[in-house]
């Protein structure tokens, strides 16, 4: 699988203007954006990988190829099967997608908490979407258990396991690193993102690790109610998880096989808090007139936080996983906003931005 995606970016190489063959050869190849403003204002150098612009809209879309290229390539499903996955949305929406493509069924199982316009679109694109009740891991009707159950109950299926299926965490560092590298030219000081499965973090922090010698420095970027923070701050010891986020499909209560590639070669993490997430989206889009969903600005936020650490100067990179356009009717709602106890902490210069009711 590491080959065949390697030799899909290579190529797929950034400047070529050749087609590519359906859906999922328009995967992956992203650019890196320099977030001018922002590095301006803060005197570092910020950057984003433009992971909303694949084909599905999201950084999920690599995984959700690497998924199906595993099982395809172990003779885990044959034409005309059914994919099964617990998702929290993003990474459903991309196999939907590679299902369309590939000729498979979807079932997608998540929790009832996502936002409406997600189920829409996997509904949309043919999946047969089941919202359960957000319980914990542990809990046998945790929709990961859900999913796993169905697919075991049938013939032809797979259930892709994101969340400790390392097939996921491989497809980052077969592409995504690798393409990070390619266009900082290897210059990079650290890198951050958040985490659900574990999958990004590990892929690209293994690849940028290796590829620099150990140079590049590697943060865990966290919301509120994940213990993955602690976890890492405390070197090694998980506590009982509490708290929520309006973040979506990100923080964890447990390490999953994914993060466990990378868990111990880490250099630190940070938590950011909802109020400065809120405000960087809303910021983002004012002076950079990038439209991003809530994980997206934490990140960025803690990429300032990891320059700021690292130094005057520093060039440090992270994910832009994908647009606000999923999460619109939340994260400009005066009323969402008001009811998450946000709406104050907006600027009032990015107020105007909060448009809906």
């Amino acid at each position: 699988m590491l080959s065949a995606l390697r030799a899909a970016a290579r190529t797929r190489a950034f400047s070529t203007n050749a087609p590519v063959v359906s859906f999922t050869g328009a995967v992956g190849n992203t650019p890196l954006i320099y977030l001018k403003a922002l590095s301006e204002k803060t005197g570092y150098k910020i950057y984003g990988k433009a992971e909303f612009q694949n084909p599905g809209g999201s950084v999920k879309d690599r995984a959700a190829l690497g998924l199906i290229h595993q099982a395809e390539e172990k003779g885990l499903i044959k034409p005309g099967g059914t994919v099964v996955e617990g998702t929290a949305g993003n990474t459903g929406i991309g196999l939907a997608h590679v299902c369309r493509a590939r000729g498979y069924k979807c079932v997608i199982y998540m929790p009832n908490t996502q936002s409406q316009e997600k189920i829409d679109l996997l509904r949309m694109l043919g999946a047969d979407v089941r919202p359960v009740p957000a319980v914990a891991y542990e809990n046998p009707a945790n929709y990961n258990h859900q999913a796993r159950d169905y697919a075991e109950s049938l013939d032809n299926a797979i259930w892709t396991n994101q969340f400790d299926n390392t097939a996921n965490a491989y497809a980052h560092y077969a592409s995504t690193g690798p393409e990070i590298w390619e266009q900082t030219g290897g210059d990079l000081d650290g890198f951050t993102c958040s985490t659900g499965t574990g999958g990004t973090l590990a892929g690209v922090g293994k690849y940028l690790k290796e590829k620099s010698g150990g140079k590049t420095q590697i943060w865990l970027a966290d919301p509120p109610g994940s213990v993955l923070t602690s976890y890492i701050n405390s070197g090694g010891k998980l506590i009982e998880r509490a708290g929520s986020s309006i973040t979506e499909g990100i923080g964890q209560g447990r390490i999953t096989d994914n993060l466990a590639v990378f868990v111990n070669d880490l250099d630190g993490a940070f938590t950011v808090p909802d109020e400065k997430s809120i405000v960087m989206l809303y910021e983002l889009l004012d002076s950079e007139g990038l439209y991003v969903g809530a994980s997206s600005a934490l990140n960025v936020v803690a990429a300032v936080e990891l320059a700021e650490k690292l130094g005057k100067g520093s060039k440090v990179a992270t994910i832009i996983c994908d647009g606000a356009y999923r999460y619109q009717s939340r994260l400009f709602s005066k009323k969402w906003l008001a009811s998450k106890g946000l709406a104050d902490v907006i600027p009032s210069h990015l107020k105007k931005y909060a448009v809906l009711d």
